[in-house]
């Protein structure tokens, strides 16, 4: 897992031309533009259009190429599978969000309660299954505990 750093944009500016991208990723400047044209991955363009990746490009494309070469998924199953993290991660997000949501909740309903906690849980058993249970123990099960 890679510590936490600031965002300071540089993962997202796309410095990279074409072959320096492909070196990076370890593919071949062709597979970056098969990628491309599968959705894969959307390199940023320039006023000329030629292609400029960024770093979170780069980290994309080892992703596919672990994908495709050291688990054997095809490109299609390589592409639902990077949306699918995508959406973990985002989801993940939205849960510690709530997380800090519900803790400043509760902080908040403790400070109208005046600290007081809440009260307990009392959980009643009837009086003949009381018996009934401590009987078994004793003896164990017998006919005359069956109801139906």
């Amino acid at each position: 897992m890679r510590p936490e750093q600031p965002n300071d944009g540089r993962e997202d500016r796309a410095v990279y031309v074409i072959s320096v991208a492909a070196e990076l990723a370890g593919v071949h400047p062709q597979t970056l533009r098969i990628y491309e044209r599968k959705g894969l991955v959307t390199p940023q363009r320039t006023a000329g259009n030629s292609r400029r990746y960024s770093d979170r490009d780069i980290e994309l494309l080892r992703r596919i190429q672990e994908l495709t070469q050291e688990h054997g998924v095809n490109l299609a199953g390589a592409r639902m599978i990077i949306d699918l993290l995508s959406q973990l991660e985002e989801l993940q997000g939205k849960v510690d969000e709530l997380r800090v949501e519900l803790r400043t909740e509760k902080r908040s309903a403790v400070a109208r309660e005046g600290d007081a906690p809440p009260p307990p849980v009392v959980l009643r058993t009837s009086t003949t299954v009381a018996v009934q249970r401590a009987r078994r123990q004793l003896t164990g099960p017998s006919e005359a505990d069956t109801t139906y």
